[in-house]
């Protein structure tokens, strides 16, 4: 399997960069603390990631 290639979130703002994504694998996308290159990543499937992205947009959420 080929490295990941992080790239930060557009969730992230320019003070406060703290979400960089990897999407380079077909079904897996690792996500990490940008203050924290080498400390832990959070893996989850292309599906998964999908569903949190939608749930991201504005008025997926009922409240």
């Amino acid at each position: 399997m080929p490295p990941y290639t992080f790239h930060k979130s557009s969730y992230s703002n320019e003070e406060r960069e703290c979400v960089e994504v990897a999407t380079n694998h077909p079904h897996l996308i690792a996500i990490r603390d940008s203050k924290r290159a080498d400390g832990p990543t959070l893996h989850v499937g292309g599906a998964a990631w999908t569903d949190f992205l939608a749930t991201l947009r504005p008025g997926a959420c009922s409240g």
